[in-house]
């Protein structure tokens, strides 16, 4: 059975998530929507979209911002309980193509295992100094699963299988916030779960909006890598199998 739905995390994005849901329901798929203690401006926002569309739409609710990993993980609790089996994750500030959306569930639904994993390809509106930090990201990512499988894990357009998700999360605490989407990627790799990465283009931002506070998701993200660093060591040698044995089925294939 692959039964996917739509979350999106939402936190201040009133002038831009409207956009986003009118894009998302475009297609055959329902969305959950998370309000991350937005302010009463987006709150009623998000209150007049639900009212228009309650056979598609379902939001939840946190009384105050808890971060975006905590509205994403809030989201899947309610899809496991909902009974989908795989959730497309994507931003509420319109930076990504929901044309796209088709074709991320097409995939996920011929590797419903896998992680879809969106790699953004940037318009000119992409910050300078955005696009070459996050590269300090990648290289601490490729060290910490000693491989290339996930090409960008900064991206938040991707595809998640329900049950792995909620089996990591039984046992193993998330990052909460800007560390979120790293730091999932990474377990689910070690994991097992096999990455399938797609192309897909951004924008910055719709709305103008950024989350994204210097020192406080920089020391986040910091410690993040400390703590996956070092669980690297101690998976060292599982991963050092699977890319042996990765390496040789590429190689039998033809690759």
């Amino acid at each position: 059975m692959f039964k996917p739905c739509v979350l999106i995390p939402v936190y201040n994005h009133e002038h831009a998530i409207a956009m986003v849901v009118d894009g998302i329901l475009t297609h055959d798929v329902n969305c959950i929507l998370v309000d991350d203690g937005s302010s009463d401006a987006c709150a009623k926002v998000l209150d007049e979209l639900i009212a228009t569309r309650p056979a598609r739409l379902h939001l939840l609710r946190h009384a105050h911002n808890q971060g975006k990993g905590a509205a994403v993980m809030t989201g899947f609790a309610y899809a496991a309980k909902t009974a989908y089996t795989h959730v497309l994750q994507i931003d509420a500030d319109g930076q990504h193509r929901v044309t796209d959306i088709p074709h991320f569930l097409a995939q996920a639904a011929a590797h419903p295992q896998a992680v879809i994993v969106g790699y953004p390809v940037y318009d000119e509106s992409v910050p300078a100094l955005r696009l070459y930090a996050r590269y300090l990201t990648h290289v601490w990512v490729w060290i910490n699963t000693l491989s290339f499988a996930i090409r960008d894990s900064m991206c938040g357009f991707r595809v998640y299988p329900v049950a792995a998700v909620m089996a990591l999360m039984a046992k193993q605490r998330i990052g909460r916030r800007m560390n979120f989407d790293t730091d999932i990627l990474v377990r689910l790799y070690w994991q097992g779960l096999a990455m399938v990465n797609l192309p897909t283009r951004v924008g910055y931002p719709a709305d103008g909006v950024s989350h994204f506070r210097v020192w406080r998701d920089n020391v986040l993200i910091t410690g993040m890598h400390t703590r996956l660093f070092f669980g690297m060591l101690l998976r060292l040698p599982n991963l050092l199998a699977r890319n042996w044995r990765e390496s040789g089925k590429s190689q039998r294939d033809g690759k």
